[in-house]
């Protein structure tokens, strides 16, 4: 027994792919023997003369136009499209047996199936040599008109659509009865209780040995749920349309705007950048080598807000920052970049990490987009070898020396815009020739830990650039399949 929650899941959800092919595939075979039944019903017809033949053509007519209905809704669950089961059901509501309860010639009248209010498919014949008219009972049900106020005339008829509508239905009886061409369109018509409902309308002209139009039959069906189908799908698909090249543009937008704010060099990069033996100009020896890299989500969709940045400062010293922030989009990439902005500029003005860090939360905090981010700023001294540091709520930079690594004890800060004048301690770390320090963001790794990054101290220890240590970093992290974006940043001490 299906649980509830089963029940009351969508169709397209709940179907398997398999049984919705073999239903299309069973409804195809079935439209091809309704054709083959048509043909020779309309064959029949024609040599004989007989109505009662007439009728039973536009009972299939009726039920190859039911198995298109069937096989346009399976055709959308298999697509995933919605499909609206009260509409499924209202078009099935009708059987081709409830097509007529009187027809020409006909003993008795047809069982019929009742379906819920108003009819879904009604007959009709206009008999212009004897000014007759015959409607089956399902047709005043579709039209909410009484049996007791007669049939309507194809001169009442127009009276019964709506103004616009009336040109549709004047064409088609004009080529029936001029032209002898068979009828098929549809129109509106304004039921006797002021319902607006779609019908089509699907008939014959029968020819009399003049050749002329003597009658015409005409089978009407209620296609209006079928039409608020077709338009909510085509709107569906519009919409989706929409917001695929909304979300393209937001993502072109993002990636424009990420690429324009990170630092635009490739590769390895020495701070400071003074010629050796300037006045002034600390050692080469102490400069760092530099490589950094961003590897967007698996999707490469989700442009989020992770950066990476280094710059030389005045003085000589060397900003490193890593960082990111919560959720995607432009959104993230433009609150990115204010920040970034605004971490070049007040390490440029000599701002150390630990007050920079609380401008930063205050700054997040006040936004008109409130954010949550995480952050580590470094500030790097050659002439010394200290890197003074803090960070925000954020993995703490890992240092690599003699062939094994670990993590730099972090000084206390909460995560940026978490806590309104939050204080950020700092921390001084001294490096030595041929350390190697790694700043990542948090999509990096998929365990909590920094487990694998810290294998690779033997590599690290075997490089001769901070190139050849971030290639070793690509190596075993480029191929993941993670859910966020992420930055890495690789500085290695002169020797």
């Amino acid at each position: 027994m299906p649980s509830p929650q089963s029940a009351d899941r969508p169709a397209a959800e709940a179907a398997e792919p398999g049984a919705v092919d073999a239903l299309i595939t069973q409804t195809r075979r079935l439209r091809g023997g309704l054709d083959a039944v048509r043909r020779e019903t309309a064959a029949d017809a024609e040599r004989s003369g007989d109505p009662r033949l007439r009728w039973q053509r536009a009972l299939v007519e009726l039920a190859a136009q039911h198995a298109d209905t069937l096989g346009e809704h399976l055709g959308q669950l298999r697509a995933g499209l919605p499909v609206d089961d009260a509409a499924v059901l209202a078009q099935g509501a009708a059987p081709v047996a409830t097509l007529t309860a009187e027809r020409p010639g006909a003993a008795e009248p047809a069982a019929r199936a009742e379906a819920p209010g108003a009819a879904r498919a009604g007959s009709a014949e206009w008999n212009f040599l004897t000014d007759e008219v015959s409607w089956s009972e399902e047709l005043f049900e579709l039209f909410g008109r009484r049996p007791e106020d007669g049939a309507l005339t194809l001169d009442e008829l127009p009276s019964w659509l709506p103004e616009e509508d009336t040109p549709v239905l004047t064409a088609m009886v004009t080529d029936c009865l001029v032209d002898g061409k068979p009828v098929d369109g549809e129109f509106r018509i304004v039921r006797g209780d002021g319902e607006l409902r779609t019908v089509h309308m699907m008939g014959e002209p029968v020819l009399d040995a003049d050749g002329c139009t003597a009658s015409m039959w005409a089978v009407l069906r209620d296609v209006s749920e079928l039409r608020r189908c077709r338009r909510e799908v085509r709107e569906t698909r519009e919409s989706a349309g929409l917001q695929q090249h909304l979300a393209r543009t937001e993502h072109r937008l993002a990636v424009e705007l990420q690429e324009a704010v990170l630092p635009p060099w490739r590769g390895s990069l020495r701070f400071p950048q003074h010629a050796a033996g300037t006045p002034g100009a600390p050692h080469d020896g102490a400069a760092l080598d530099l490589a950094a890299h961003y590897l967007p989500s698996a999707t490469s969709t989700l442009i989020g807000g992770d950066w990476f940045d280094a710059m030389e400062l005045p003085g000589g010293q060397t900003l490193l920052t890593v960082g990111g922030l919560t959720g995607h989009g432009v959104t993230a990439t433009s609150t990115m970049a204010m920040l970034l902005g605004a971490i070049r500029g007040m390490a440029v003005s000599g701002s150390e990490p630990g007050p920079l860090m609380g401008w930063l939360n205050h700054l997040l905090d006040a936004s008109a987009q409130p954010a949550l981010g995480s952050a580590v700023c470094c500030r790097y001294d050659p002439g010394t070898r200290t890197l003074l540091w803090a960070q925000a709520g954020h993995p703490a930079p890992l240092l690599f020396r003699d062939g094994t690594g670990q993590a730099l004890r972090p000084p206390r800060g909460v995560l940026l815009g978490a806590v309104s004048d939050a204080a950020y301690e700092q921390d001084a770390q001294t490096l030595l020739p041929g350390d190697v320090l790694v700043l990542h963001t948090e999509g990096l790794t998929a365990l909590p830990s920094d487990a694998r990054l810290l294998g690779l101290a033997p590599r690290f220890a075997a490089a001769g650039s901070a190139q050849e240590c971030l290639r070793a970093v690509l190596e075993e992290f480029g191929g993941m399949e993670r859910e966020d974006d992420a930055c890495v940043l690789i500085a290695r001490i002169g020797s």
